[in-house]
């Protein structure tokens, strides 16, 4: 697998300095969980959900959650439970071959080995895991993990175990996505106990917890709170403290941390504004770049920019994404800039080990080598997965060519 790999490679060359690399289940956990991006989420009730996933790879996802929990009702589980072994079972059968053109196996462009995607199942409960690798068969290979919710030491260390026992009767490696979502992270009083027992929890599984996600939309639910098109979560200063503690305990840059993934954009379609927009005019005065700003205008995306450069800004990386035209934004502003690329790269030569402050390749900025040095890591991790702008390619370019 690989970012932006649905670009032709002469479309791609224009674009990046550095092409984003190819990793997959067998690459360092890190790297994988910086990796995931956009995760887009679908029901698994979906009648054709196995060609939607081959849509969606093709588009340029390379990872997704299909849901048993809070996008379904409570009385469609075992309706979508069976689904989703029929689903699992063609879409086996689906990659086993050549498809459109596109061979289903290996290659930079293809759509890799095991399957075309990081598909994972959000469960309800523990049981449902042992349960649905059995169920699943021979097409469980193409499998990734289990998306784990309402997470907390005592809630989450059951679906932990679970996955450990399905581990060892399928003989295959699953990874886990716990959701922080749950009543006791959002009251001040339980927070710093439940997110101590959530630390402990995953570190003693370190090993599979691909990636912690935010589950804003319930914080927000204690609350009786939602956000409007115009504001961030960022703006909701009660959801704000608990991605900020959230990110203090289990975000941490010195090696104890994990990747903490961005909260869900809810909107996509037309809303009557109230303010006006966030999204400057500036960048797309070439091309079809004013278009584009119009379009994304029009459908509230604007603040979807907003909220994932805010989420970069406190730590996050990757989102959590209910529709398809939130993807390519999202992986639009993960490609590290030609500029942050240049700081980066500075600050970690080997002869700066000492420390120092030098001035930036772009004479615009101060890089301070100690301080700086755990941002220049992730930004190179960044790098790797989603590639290297060229100079004067910005997130617009990047954006006009991966939509549509």
């Amino acid at each position: 697998m690989r970012h932006f790999r649905h670009l032709a490679p002469d479309v791609r060359r224009t674009l990046f300095h550095q092409e984003p690399a190819e990793f997959g289940p067998a690459s360092p956990l890190r790297t994988l969980g910086a990796a995931l991006g956009a995760t887009l989420y679908s029901p698994a009730t979906r009648p054709r959900l196995a060609e939607d996933v081959l849509k969606q790879a093709r588009s340029g996802v390379v990872s997704m959650v299909l849901c048993l929990e809070d996008s379904i009702d409570d009385s469609e589980v075992s309706e979508a439970e069976e689904n989703l072994v029929r689903q699992f079972a063609r879409l086996d059968v689906l990659t086993g071959g050549a498809l459109d053109g596109d061979a289903a196996g290996g290659g930079a462009d293809g759509f890799g080995t095991d399957g075309p995607l990081l598909l994972f199942i959000r469960v309800r409960h523990p049981d449902q895991i042992p349960d649905l690798v059995k169920r699943l068969g021979p097409a469980v290979r193409l499998l990734s993990g289990f998306v784990l919710p309402k997470f907390t030491a005592e809630t989450g260390v059951p679906f932990l175990e679970a996955m450990t026992g399905a581990e060892a009767a399928g003989g295959q490696r699953f990874f886990a996505m716990p959701v922080l979502e749950s009543p006791e992270l959002m009251h001040l009083e339980s927070r710093a106990g439940t997110l101590a027992g959530i630390a402990r929890a995953v570190e003693k599984h370190r090993e599979r917890v691909l990636a912690l996600r935010l589950g804003v939309t319930d914080f927000c639910a204690a609350y009786g709170l939602r956000r409007t098109p115009e504001m961030t979560a960022y703006d909701v200063q009660l959801v704000a403290s608990v991605i900020g503690d959230v990110v203090n305990v289990l975000g941490r840059a010195d090696g104890t941390g994990f990747t903490v993934t961005g909260p869900v954009w809810e909107y996509f379609r037309l809303q009557e504004r109230m303010f006006k927009p966030q999204l400057r005019q500036s960048p797309f005065l070439s091309g079809r770049a004013e278009e584009l700003r119009t379009a994304l205008i029009a459908h509230d995306m604007d603040g979807l920019l907003r909220e994932i450069e805010m989420d970069r800004a406190n730590g996050l990386l990757g989102k959590t994404c209910i529709h398809p035209s939130h993807v390519a934004p999202v992986h639009a502003l993960s490609v590290v800039s030609h500029e942050e690329y240049s700081d980066a790269t500075d600050v970690l030569r080997p002869e700066r080990g000492g420390g120092g402050v030098l001035r930036s390749a772009y004479t615009n900025k101060m890089n301070e080598v100690k301080p700086h040095r755990a941002w220049a890591e992730r930004t190179l991790l960044r790098g790797e997965v989603f590639g290297v702008a060229r100079e004067g390619v910005g997130f617009v370019d990047l954006l006009a060519a991966g939509v549509k």
